[in-house]
């Protein structure tokens, strides 16, 4: 008897609670383009809204999902796929997942793309259009400063090659916008698409 009540209260709880669409919005940019900061602050602003968010940190999953990757445009695209696969896996589940990498080849983020669209999720594409003379201005890692001494190579935007978006959904330049003017941005693009 106890059972039977208590399956009836998960029913009545699941018929009530908000259902929510989940999608993936994918900042690409070169290093230092100011992705990540974007991601959390518009992750911190849909957390005050009650939504479900997670943002997949490029840097997070270089160490705990793709450690024994290097930059290869072979590792690279499996890098991009590995997360594409987890962010499509959370945005199916209602999350809205923000993925602030670099993924510097169109094929690759196309191939993400792509999955997102054959299983039915959302998927917004948001290029972080910094120009690569600000971002070593802010080197916010000294990628450019070892790069420029010589002790770094492949630099994404520097001498290793960056394709830019063609078409993205939205393109923001962070050297005119504020960090918070940026996030309000994304957050306009989720509303108007109907995924807040």
């Amino acid at each position: 008897m106890r059972a039977a009540r208590l399956m009836a209260v998960d029913q009545e709880n699941e018929m009530s609670a908000p259902t929510t669409t989940g999608a993936t919005v994918w900042l690409t940019g070169l290093p230092s383009a100011g992705k990540t900061t974007i991601a959390y602050a518009l992750a911190e602003r849909l957390r005050g809204e009650g939504r479900r968010v997670e943002v997949l940190d490029g840097d997070e999953i270089r160490e705990f999902l793709s450690s024994g990757l290097g930059f290869s445009r072979e590792d690279r695209h499996t890098n991009v796929q590995r997360i594409g696969f987890v962010a499509e896996l959370l945005a199916s589940h209602g999350v809205t997942v923000l993925v602030p990498v670099i993924a510097p080849y169109g094929d690759s983020r196309e191939a993400v793309r792509k999955r997102h669209q054959r299983e039915g999720t959302p998927y917004l594409e948001v290029h972080v259009a910094t120009p690569v003379e600000v971002c070593s201005e802010r080197d916010v890692k000294g990628l450019y400063a070892k790069q420029a001494a010589g002790e770094l190579s492949g630099l994404t935007g520097v001498d290793d090659p960056y394709e830019a978006p063609a078409d993205p959904d939205l393109r923001i330049e962070t050297h005119r916008n504020s960090v918070q003017e940026s996030a309000a941005e994304v957050r306009l693009l989720l509303s108007e698409r109907g995924l807040l």
